[in-house]
């Protein structure tokens, strides 16, 4: 699994005419999933984020210090050491990886993370107004 977490002062993510998924303050998760990734994998990854001390004044999720806009990116995992075409076979098939993302986004809601997200598989506009900039790639 992989995730690149950018801070933000906000976050949308808009399919069609409708806003899906909107945060204030906090962090933007696009989260890649492959073919070996399990749902520990993701609790593990979700865990780490929520105590990540990326947030203003060095506060973390767990201090309640944010929120959270998770966006599958199947693109992540994309392949570009041939030709000019990204080979996206890396990535899980959807039937794997929807599973799993909703179980990252669950583990963060256990931990009292309020989570937005996506919709999953869908074209989407992502609105990411970055702080700092503050961008961490986390792989699990």
């Amino acid at each position: 699994m992989r995730a690149v977490v950018q801070r933000v002062t906000r976050g949308a993510v808009v399919v069609g005419d409708e806003t899906v998924g909107a945060i204030g303050p906090g962090v933007v998760v696009l989260l890649g999933i492959t073919h070996d990734d399990t749902e520990d994998d993701g609790d593990r990854l979700a865990r780490r984020l929520h105590r990540l001390r990326i947030l203003s004044e060095d506060l973390s999720l767990a201090d309640g210090a944010g929120e959270a806009l998770v966006v599958s990116q199947f693109t992540l995992h994309a392949d570009t050491r041939k030709g000019r075409r990204p080979s996206w076979s890396a990535a899980a098939p959807a039937a794997v990886a929807e599973p799993l993302y909703e179980a990252f986004c669950a583990s963060l809601r256990r931990r009292g993370v309020r989570v937005q997200t996506g919709r999953f598989g869908a074209a989407m506009s992502v609105e990411i107004v970055g702080d700092g900039p503050v961008t961490i790639i986390m792989d699990s």
